[in-house]
């Protein structure tokens, strides 16, 4: 028996402000589908991409490690919020790159439009599988990617979506009083 080869991953990073089930979706499907050891979930800090975000880091990280962390071959990882900053993916591939063979990184479809202009697109590109979570019958351009597969949902669901709404039925029952809370605190700072 030679030495033990490395745990091979996908990595699920994102602000998950809040998370809802349309991530819980895609973290099902590619546990069922991704030739893979683990799923790690890595919540932002910040989104390079993004001024602020709706609740704090460590809240965030709170609600993904409820939903996601009792789950078979998945855990969330606080990698990138004890940075304190944003953190480009790159430099998240690489960080996990030391310790697993990183297979596959998910993304939404509507990361695809701003993808190229990613830190070290090209080198990403080259290191990954992208895994591309799409609604179903939605078009999407993936001529940049050098290799991908798709996770089709049935949710019509955005965190972006819930936050200017505050509609919380896209939201698990074992966070969804705490996001109600962070809705409730931003009403009264702003009316402040």
């Amino acid at each position: 028996m030679g030495k033990k080869t490395r745990e091979s991953i996908a990595i699920f990073g994102g602000s998950f402000d809040p998370p809802h089930k349309g991530h819980q979706l895609i973290v099902s499907n590619a546990v069922a589908i991704l030739d893979i050891d683990r799923l790690v979930i890595v919540p932002a800090y910040l989104n390079p991409f993004k001024q602020n975000s709706l609740a704090p880091a460590k809240l965030r990280l709170q609600w993904c490690q409820t939903l996601f962390d009792p789950l078979e071959k998945v855990s969330v990882s606080d990698y990138e919020i004890v940075q304190g900053k944003s953190i480009y993916t790159a430099d998240t591939v690489k960080h996990f790159q030391r310790m697993y063979d990183v297979k596959y990184l998910i993304i939404g479809s509507d990361n695809l439009a701003s993808l190229t202009k990613w830190h070290q697109y090209e080198w990403l590109n080259q290191q990954v599988i992208w895994v591309v979570a799409t609604r179903r019958d939605s078009s999407f351009d993936t001529s940049m990617l050098r290799k991908w597969i798709k996770i089709e949902l049935d949710e019509a669901i955005s965190s972006t979506h819930i936050r200017s709404t505050q509609q919380l039925d896209g939201i698990d029952q074992r966070i969804i009083d705490s996001v109600k809370q962070v809705f409730t605190q931003k009403e009264l700072t702003n009316k402040g």
